[in-house]
């Protein structure tokens, strides 16, 4: 089947069909356009929403999400921002692989399209141009063979006629002649121009055209193989990422299957526990005895005699009150005092007579905390403005012991960055006595000085709250029997004033932690010795490698030069200095500036 042979007289309708042809594949070339665009708005939005709904740093939610549901729903948020990713790459591969490829065919197609029509239509001028000749070469012989006709006719009728001279009949023969002479001649032209279009025809139906319609029909098959090759590929596009899209569907079932309700409701307990025990069974009071009416030590009234002490609502005490109060919720711990003894509502004399029940309850719902100190006050002023108080008292013991084992880890991590800094200070300065045209080593002092107080600061901060801490787990019953938790910052000789520093809050009924306590408990850390100098028997692991973008004449002791687009190997990084420890080989290793050398750390290797 050729279209040559098949459709060799239907020029103009293969002119509109490919022409539609090109017409349907730019029609695909907009619809796949389209589905991008789709794709990326759809992975943009599903990107919206996933980071809509994302915690917030530093806030509530991101507390909440120590929850497994929380995290299964964290979890879900983050596999939905790969989802939308996957979309983004289908996107991007139609973008590339069908749009702008079809879109160079087309016009490469336009293009071969234009030059085989162009070819078939000055084929079709040249026959026609063949046809017109043969045409006009028809028309003259046949004139000319009218004219000869009548030129004949008129010589006989000349030479017939006896009134007519001799010259005359000579002249209308001589003029028949000359017609029949033309005659002849234009029937030779004629007769060539048959030939030769005969020839012209033969050429443009069986030869010419054939061989242009046969191109234009590779020309549409082609474009008809490739929109089929450009239809698989826009399912494989959307197969390939199949895969990826299945891992995170898998990891959202997998985040669902890590849902624990046990473990939820453990750290539920562990958010909100108080770290009190439930109050006591309340004693009959025996109203028959009517001058002896005993209220036991676990009724809602204060003991007054036997030389009890009042009550503690923040120790272990059975007749607590405060379950009676607003849903249950401890009241504000009692105002501080020195000892027992100093308590204006303190132990009375035995022969006091006891108030009823119904009185001690009124005046214990109606009382307000009596402030014995000016610390007390302080911490009570502060209550009220809203502020949480140091020691975090106005906090339940488990609730206290996690914000101050928070507030420890704090301030251990603050030491270290100090430690650090002084590590860093001390090598510039050990560096500048060996190099004393690099920098002034005296102009440290003063920085590694401040430095020496920040860490001196922060220790005394970290062991007072180490005392505060020692005391909460201490006090814990969960946590009475364990091991109480020592700073690797303290020495062991601060083992005594902890427990003196505990012993002292004991005496105060609310927990607190005066100014007196606070400065008879310091401890006093002996710093560590740190050792500046550089092991040399055992080279230091390679952490990375740099490239050098500048030469650096290492002239000094303890530099090393290297040369422009060098690549070495990184020992030691900068520690705030400016300088960063290299290795070329074995052999050969110092000190360059930091600024000199572009740093390539391996992530393994450092955390190592």
């Amino acid at each position: 089947m050729s279209w040559g042979t098949e459709l060799w007289d239907q020029f103009d309708n293969l002119e509109k069909h490919t022409q539609w042809g090109i017409d349907i594949l730019e029609k695909y070339i907009k619809f796949v356009k389209e589905r991008t665009e789709i794709e990326l708005n759809y992975a943009k939005q599903l990107r919206n929403l996933s980071k809509k709904y994302q915690p917030k740093k530093n806030s509530k939610e991101e507390e909440e999400y120590r929850y497994t549901a929380c995290q299964a729903f964290l979890s879900t948020l983050n596999e939905m921002n790969d989802y939308a990713g996957q979309h983004e790459v289908i996107s991007e591969n139609m973008t590339s692989q069908i749009t702008v490829e079809l879109a160079r065919y087309v016009q490469e197609l336009k293009q071969e399209r234009k030059s085989h029509f162009h070819d078939g239509r000055k084929a079709q001028q040249q026959i026609e141009t063949c046809w017109k000749q043969l045409e006009s070469s028809k028309r003259r012989f046949e004139r000319d063979c009218r004219e000869a006709d009548r030129a004949q006719q008129y010589f006989e009728k000349m030479d017939a006629d006896i009134n007519v001279t001799k010259a005359d009949v000579e002249k209308a023969r001589q003029q028949a002649q000359i017609r029949h002479q033309m005659a002849d001649d234009s029937k030779a032209d004629y007769s060539s121009y048959l030939q030769k279009f005969n020839l012209e025809q033969h050429e443009y139906y069986h030869t010419h055209i054939p061989n242009i319609f046969q191109k234009i029909q590779e020309m549409e098959e082609r474009r008809i193989e490739r929109i089929g090759e450009s239809v698989k590929t826009y399912a494989e596009l959307d197969r390939q990422v199949i895969p990826i899209i299945g891992k995170c569907l898998d990891g959202i079932v997998k985040a669902a299957e890590s849902v624990d309700p046990k473990n939820d409701s453990q750290l539920v307990v562990e958010a909100y526990k108080s770290g009190f025990e439930p109050p006591g069974d309340i004693e009959f009071e025996d109203y028959t005895q009517p001058m002896k009416r005993t209220v036991s030590d676990n009724s809602l009234s204060n003991s007054r005699g036997d030389g009890k002490p009042e009550l503690k609502f923040g120790g272990k005490s059975k007749g607590k009150l405060w379950p009676f109060i607003k849903k249950n919720k401890p009241p504000p711990p009692p105002p501080a005092s020195a000892s027992p003894s100093a308590v204006p509502n303190g132990p009375q004399s035995p022969k006091q007579q006891k108030e009823p029940l119904s009185h001690r309850f009124n005046e214990f719902m109606t009382s307000k905390p009596k402030i014995h100190c000016f610390r007390s006050l302080k911490r009570g002023l502060s209550l009220k403005l809203g502020a949480t108080p140091e020691d975090f008292s106005n906090l339940p013991p488990e609730q206290r012991r996690k914000k101050l084992q928070q507030k420890v880890d704090e301030l251990n991590k603050e030491i270290q960055k100090e430690m650090d800094q002084r590590d860093a200070i001390t090598k510039m300065k050990d560096v500048y006595l060996k190099n004393p045209q690099m920098g002034d080593p005296a102009s440290l002092d003063h920085k590694l000085a401040e430095v020496s107080q920040n860490i001196e600061k922060l220790r005394l901060e970290a062991q007072k709250f180490e005392a505060w801490l020692a005391e909460v787990e201490g006090r814990l019953p969960a946590r009475g029997e364990q091991s109480r938790r020592q700073s690797g910052l303290y020495d062991t000789q601060s083992a005594p004033a902890v427990n003196n520093c505990a012993q002292d809050r004991e005496s105060s009924p609310d927990g607190s932690y005066t100014e007196e306590q606070s400065q008879e408990s310091e401890v006093k850390v002996l710093a560590t010795d740190f050792d500046d100098e550089f092991d040399d028997e055992e080279p230091l692991p390679a952490i990375g490698t740099c490239k050098a973008l500048y030469t650096f004449e290492g002239q000094n002791e303890g530099t090393i030069s290297v040369v422009e687009g060098e690549t070495l190997y990184v020992i030691e990084e900068d520690k705030g200095d400016g300088w960063t420890r290299i290795r070329r080989n074995e052999d050969e290793e110092g000190y360059v500036p930091t600024s000199y050398v572009e740093v390539y750390l391996d992530k393994n290797a450092k955390d190592s």
